[in-house]
């Protein structure tokens, strides 16, 4: 009687046991402030964080990074929202990365207060990269005479169609600089004590695998997120995907353009080329 008792007491402490549940945003992508689907920016993240903050029961909001970079800009926008909206709802962020966390994608990672990674993940590149094409003489094989005018002699900084001028040179990598030293900033303010290497090995650029981004200080240890927040928060979490809500009268689109296929074969081709930087 007395085990049957016991039996019956510990079936009603696990049905009203309340369950912790835990905020998840993914945040997977390019960044960009191009509003299109797997893009990252300010206009998409914000509501999802918002939802996320306000759970009000929820002890803590868990942030997934999988991200090459992208717009400094929205990275700085999306890094600083986070910190923002945790410092107003007094809640810990924690912040798992999958397959990256590089440039900009490392940018956000960094508002978080704990960054878990994979042994594997990549993480860091922290600096700043412009590129594009020269066409000098191009035009003129094929007999297509180019004409341009401006009003300002820097202009056509850098015309693909021109040969390169040693000043645009110049001056576009006082740009990246002033760009670079910003987000050095932002490292350093949110990594403050925890960085494990001088700044000529931090921020050149490079990246490196979580465990030695684990080493570096660069992020704080390696970690599952099921298995990180069961251990913080008891094996009855419960995980809570915030996702974009699809509009109620959404119908699917129907037929085909070459305009949109296009478009979309180039975005693909640009979000290959940010992930083969770092050989994904």
């Amino acid at each position: 009687m007395a085990d049957l008792t016991a039996s019956k007491g510990n079936w009603l402490s696990r049905l009203f046991r309340r369950t912790t549940v835990i905020p998840v945003v993914r945040l997977y992508g390019v960044i960009s402030a191009e509003q299109r689907p797997g893009r990252l920016n300010i206009e998409s993240v914000d509501p999802l964080l918002r939802r996320a903050f306000a759970m009000r029961s929820a002890p803590a909001v868990a942030i997934v990074v999988n991200s090459p970079g992208g717009s400094p800009v929205q990275s700085r926008l999306i890094s600083n929202r986070i910190r923002q909206l945790a410092n107003e709802k007094n809640k810990p962020v924690l912040i798992f990365v999958e397959d990256a966390a590089a440039s900009g994608g490392y940018f956000i990672a960094v508002a978080g207060d704990e960054i878990f990674v994979d042994p594997s993940s990549i993480v860091g590149s922290i600096g700043v990269i412009m590129a594009g094409f020269g066409f000098v003489g191009a035009l003129e094989k094929l007999g297509v005479e180019r004409r341009v005018h401006t009003a300002g002699r820097n202009k056509s900084t850098l015309d693909p169609f021109l040969p390169e001028k040693q000043d645009d040179v110049e001056r576009i990598k006082r740009f990246e600089l002033d760009i670079h030293e910003v987000f050095i900033d932002h490292v350093k303010r949110h990594r403050r004590g925890r960085l494990r290497a001088e700044d000529d090995v931090l921020f050149t650029g490079e990246w490196w695998p979580g465990l030695r981004g684990v080493e570096l200080g660069l992020v704080d240890a390696v970690g599952d997120m099921h298995q990180v927040l069961r251990d913080r928060y008891g094996q009855d979490v419960s995980l809570k995907p915030i996702a974009p809500k699809r509009p109620f009268f959404a119908l699917p689109r129907f037929g085909f353009s070459a305009q949109s296929a296009a478009e979309g074969l180039a975005t693909t081709l640009e979000d290959r080329a940010y992930w083969a930087r770092l050989g994904l």
